[in-house]
């Protein structure tokens, strides 16, 4: 059987659309981690960024940091943190938002310092406070690249929150362990599908909140 066949096969069957373990219920489960991961990341990652950014300060320090973070092996840190912690949210929470904290902040600072001094200086020639001059000016000329760092971020997220199945709890990786763990081709095929698939959407998420938010002569000028 190949593989458009598993996939049909998954998807065609009644039993995967019910239920606690049905398809619906897993991908609200896998959203809430999404959404739950990617909420704490920016909370941490945008406001240095956003700081570190607008005063030109800590840049060396931000990288390093952030790449230490990337070496961190989400899988390995999840178990630590089970063995710590035990079961619970946190220590599926935790390797997610580390994974999630370096691009929306090395992404933030480089909007940041990319943006046009002109109309900064002006902005200060004009008598604004620095806290105008950051989210008046600066920030709407950086969000499409700050957006793009959330988008990295989310789709890091979406991918690797299947590790949550492990330390069982749900989402689309719950397809994908249990489908291994029996030998079931089609539920582990589809539970990767599912995944793709709902990275795709959350492309297409962003795409649509970038049209929303930025304006128009920033896109045309990016």
């Amino acid at each position: 059987m190949n593989l458009l066949n598993h996939i049909d096969a998954f998807f065609s069957d009644s039993a995967h659309w019910e239920g606690y373990d049905g398809i619906p219920t897993r991908v609200l489960e896998h959203i809430q981690y999404t959404l739950m991961a990617l909420g704490m990341a920016a909370a941490v990652g945008l406001p240095i960024g956003l700081v570190t950014g607008h005063t030109g300060r800590g840049g060396n320090t931000l990288a390093l940091v952030a790449t230490a973070a990337r070496a961190l092996p989400s899988f390995g840190l999840m178990v630590l943190m089970f063995i710590l912690i035990g079961l619970g949210m946190a220590p599926v929470m935790i390797p997610l938002v580390v994974l999630a904290v370096p691009p929306i902040l090395v992404t933030t600072y480089e909007a940041m310092r990319s943006v046009d001094p002109a109309p900064v200086d002006a902005a200060r020639g004009m008598g604004m406070a620095e806290a105008e001059v950051l989210f008046r000016v600066e920030v709407p000329m950086a969000l499409p690249l700050i957006l793009s760092g959330l988008r990295t971020a989310a789709i890091q997220i979406v991918s690797t929150a299947t590790i949550a199945a492990y330390v069982s709890f749900g989402g689309l990786g719950r397809y994908i362990i249990d489908g291994l763990y029996q030998r079931d081709y089609e539920k582990t095929v589809g539970g990767a599908t599912l995944v793709a698939v709902m990275a795709l959407a959350t492309l297409g998420v962003f795409w649509a909140v970038a049209r929303l938010t930025v304006s128009p002569g920033v896109r045309r000028g990016g």
